[in-house]
């Protein structure tokens, strides 16, 4: 019982009957309207008919009287499958025809109108009054002549059209009900299934998914798009882990300095100059670690859309233009060569000052790990590639090998030949995270020698909505 409870107060089944309800008060409703209308058309038929009749013995009338009426009456009576005839004096005395009693009609009623009427020779002790349709007609000198059609036969039909739909109507209400509950069956079991899936996934399953039958639709689209999230939130919670365990490692070094400095500055014979070289150490660990977390927090932002607010229409060359003209007295000090080229008026959609942090940090990965020679060359371009702007930083140093481009991408990663310089494995975390933000992408290139990094981005033509505004 509790399981045809669940049927039945499931929403297929409620569709099904709603839509049965409608679908029995529409086949009734066109089965009246056709009874009806076949009515009026035989209805119709007979009283032309009848009329006919009445002009022709009318005729009779004229041109011999009563006699030849009756006469006339007579013979189309005893002819098969013939009309009902009747012919009364003024004060109701039978005359001629083949009904025995006159109509209740006859006595005030001179259209088409239904009546019954008793045929002659019918038995007396068992009198049957039969339908009709039939018209009273008064002729010159007070006779009255009744001429009209048995309808018994059209009663039947109309009875066995009633009954037929009885039948039909009681056959559609069981088979829809069937059917309902069949495909309300079916709806439950995978509802069931999900719900299952769905049970154990809040129980800590997160490998689990719901099950997809194949048929494409609507429940096999929204199972999809829910495992697709359930992927989703998987990649999140174990890119979540991984950056704890990044954090945990890569942080606890510089936390480990702190410690063993301000311990150092604390120890007993220090002079005032040693211990405030301690202290000034100890500022510098901190900063760096504030600098970690500002990144990691920039980071967050930047994958989780927070910037929204500030975004606008900005020129990308001039972006890169700006970091090269800050950074050449730097690359002048670390005796590189900075060198920039790009084409003109390359207008994106986004976050100014995020840019130009992505392309600082990739500017400074370049002059930190990309010295190869006596006089290292970084070169950064800003051009249009077909419908998108690419911004590169290019160098000539070791590079990255093809296996690890995708990996150095994360948070906290760092490869062996850089471990020994300074820095923390964020740079180009964000500057994935803000071409992510700005519905582009990130790329690694083999410079031969060295390493390009490209930022390609939407590029805002006049007309175009960009993907960015579109979706604020």
């Amino acid at each position: 019982m509790k399981a045809f409870g669940k049927l039945f107060r499931t929403t297929a089944f409620k569709l099904s009957l709603a839509y049965l309800v409608l679908f029995s008060i529409g086949a009734m409703l066109v089965l009246a309207s056709v009874g009806g209308r076949a009515k009026q058309v035989l209805d119709e038929q007979i009283g032309e008919t009848v009329e006919a009749e009445l002009r022709g013995l009318a005729e009779q009338y004229s041109e011999g009287g009563i006699r030849q009426l009756a006469l006339a009456v007579e013979r189309r009576a005893r002819a098969p499958g013939s009309a009902i005839y009747l012919v009364t004096t003024y004060t109701g005395e039978f005359v001629a025809g083949n009904i025995a009693t006159q109509p209740s009609m006859a006595q005030g009623e001179t259209g088409l109108s239904d009546t019954l009427y008793q045929r002659r020779g019918d038995p007396a002790e068992e009198p049957r009054r039969h339908p009709a349709l039939a018209r009273l007609f008064v002729l010159p000198g007070g006779f009255r002549l009744i001429v009209g059609h048995d309808v018994e036969d059209h009663r039947i039909l109309r009875g066995i059209l009633e009954r037929a739909l009885g039948v039909s109507l009681f056959w559609l209400v069981l088979v829809g009900t069937l059917g309902g509950l069949f495909v309300a069956h079916r709806v439950l079991e995978r509802v069931e299934a999900m719900s299952d899936s769905a049970r154990r996934i809040m129980g800590g399953d997160l490998d689990e998914r719901l099950p997809v039958s194949g048929s494409g639709d609507e429940l096999d689209r929204l199972a999809a798009n829910f495992n697709a999230m359930l992927t989703r939130i998987d990649e999140l919670m174990s890119g979540l882990r991984e950056v704890s365990d990044n954090i945990a490692h890569d942080l606890k070094t510089p936390l480990t300095r702190l410690r063993n400095r301000a311990e150092e500055a604390l120890g007993d014979g220090k002079s005032q100059e040693d211990q405030r070289a301690a202290l000034a150490a100890i500022i510098d660990e901190s900063d760096g670690l504030i600098r970690i977390f500002n990144a990691l927090l920039m980071i967050a932002r930047a994958e989780a859309g927070c910037c929204s607010d500030q975004l606008c229409a900005f020129d990308a060359r001039e972006v890169a233009h700006d970091i090269v003209e800050i950074y050449e007295p730097v690359a002048e000090e670390q005796g590189a060569t900075l060198i920039f080229s790009g084409d003109r008026d390359l207008q994106v959609y986004g976050s100014r000052e995020l840019l130009g942090q992505a392309v600082v940090n990739l500017v400074d990965n370049a002059l930190k790990y990309g010295r190869n020679g006596e006089s290292p060359q970084v070169r950064v371009t800003a051009n249009c590639v077909g419908e998108r702007v690419e911004i590169a930083v290019a160098d000539h140093g070791p590079g990255v090998p093809a296996e690890d481009r995708e990996r150095i991408v994360g948070r906290f990663v760092r490869l062996e030949n850089s471990r020994s310089r300074p820095g923390s494995g964020l740079g180009l975390s964000l500057a994935a995270a803000v071409a992510h933000l700005h519905h582009g992408a990130l790329r690694l290139e083999d410079n031969a020698p060295g390493l390009r990094v490209v930022v390609s981005l939407p590029s805002l033509r006049p007309g175009v909505v960009p993907l960015a505004r579109a979706a604020e």
